[in-house]
Formats: C-alpha cells, sequence, structure tokens
C-alpha cells in the first residue's frame, strides 16, 4: 500500500518556480523609506527662500509650508510698522513651524519643505529638536547666502509684501550664519542666477539623501 506520509512530492517545474518568484516580488509593497526629511529653507528677505523652496518640493514631490503663512497677526503688523521681531514674538511661530512639519510627516509624507528664516542658531535650535517627537525625521537647513546689497535691491523691487526694505538691515544685524559645527546644513550662494541656485540646492540636497 502507497504510503501518504512516505511519497516524494513532484518536482515544480523551474520556470514555474520563478515566475511565481517574479508576482511575489511585483506585489509586494515598496518598503518604506527609513527616515523622512524635513528640509528648512532659510535666510534673510529678499534671499528667494520660497521660489526656492517650491522648486525643491516639485521637484521631490514633497509637500511644501510657507513660513510666513503662520506668523500671527501681531508679528505681521510689527513687520509691517517695519519693527523687528523680538525673540519672544518667534517662539510661538518656530513651534508651530516644527509641530506642522511633524504633522506633514504623520499624515504619510515622506518628507516636507519648508521656509523659515531661522536668523539665529537658537532659531534652528527649535526645529532640531524634532527628531525628538518623531522616529526617522532628520532635519536640514538650506541657507540661502547673499550680501546685503543684494537682498535690498531685490526687496526693493518686490510690490505687495509686507517685508519691507528697512527690515533686511535689521536682519541681517540679528542674522547668526551656520557655524560650521552646524553639520546639518547645506550653503548655497544666491547671487549666481535664480536657475542655477535652484539646481545647486537640489544636487546638493539629493546628495544627502544619497549619503543618508
Amino acid at each position: 500500500m502507497l504510503s501518504y506520509e512516505n511519497r516524494t512530492p513532484a518536482a515544480t517545474p523551474a520556470h514555474t518556480m520563478t515566475s511565481t518568484a517574479s508576482q511575489t516580488r511585483a506585489s509586494a509593497p515598496a518598503p518604506e523609506p527609513e527616515h523622512h526629511h524635513i528640509w528648512i529653507v532659510t535666510g534673510p528677505a529678499g534671499c528667494g527662500k520660497s521660489t526656492v523652496a517650491k522648486f525643491i518640493s516639485q521637484a521631490l514631490d514633497l509637500p511644501f509650508i510657507e513660513g510666513d503663512e503662520y506668523h500671527p497677526k501681531a508679528n505681521v503688523d510689527k513687520m509691517t510698522r517695519g519693527e523687528p521681531l523680538t525673540d519672544a514674538d518667534r517662539w510661538d511661530w518656530l513651534t508651530q513651524l516644527r509641530e506642522e512639519s511633524l504633522q506633514r510627516l504623520a499624515s504619510g509624507a515622506h518628507g516636507v519643505v519648508v521656509t523659515c528664516s531661522a536668523l539665529k542658531r537658537k532659531y534652528r535650535d527649535v526645529i532640531r529638536v524634532a527628531p525628538y517627537y518623531a522616529r526617522g525625521a532628520r532635519v536640514h537647513f538650506v541657507y540661502l547666502r547673499a550680501t546685503e546689497d543684494v537682498l535690498l535691491a531685490r526687496v526693493q523691487a518686490r510690490r505687495g509684501h509686507y517685508m519691507g526694505a528697512n527690515m533686511v538691515h535689521s536682519q541681517f544685524d540679528a542674522l547668526e550664519e551656520p557655524a560650521e559645527s552646524e553639520t546639518d546644513v547645506i550653503s548655497v550662494d544666491v547671487s549666481a542666477p535664480l536657475e542655477d541656485v535652484e539646481r545647486e540646492a537640489l544636487r546638493r540636497i539629493r546628495d544627502v539623501v544619497l549619503e543618508d
């Protein structure tokens, strides 16, 4: 009598095994990225934060957060009158930008691009703590560097923006350029044509992602 326990199963054709393995790989979901990057595009008024940040967000297919839109009305009113913001004016704003960035990641975004002047190191440090609240989050700053004269000319050419030319000088007074110890900062010179600035910023960002 034939024993089922001792029967040797028929060999599966090699082409069938290959086909099955290929189907399994094709149907398997792509692995989630290990890290989720928060790109903070920084610099004084007139450096092109919004323009460069929008370009990056579109190139990387990431959500974009315009930091100026999160200022409370009291801050906007002060800047409209030409009054520099104090540290106290900025704390809640910086915290809100950090929390909004983390919310986008929690909603499923693999990264986010944010504009924020982040003129002082302590302002940048407020956002740097984001990884403590979200596993896998990585914060990077893209500092758009330019001289005061270049930015003054750009702001003077604006129409309808609350940040007047007289605010550029006060921003440079407050500016603390990123130190060498701030290794999460990419510095890009914005004196070049806009298209070159955008390409350079995107290239540097992609280099960081590849190294991650």
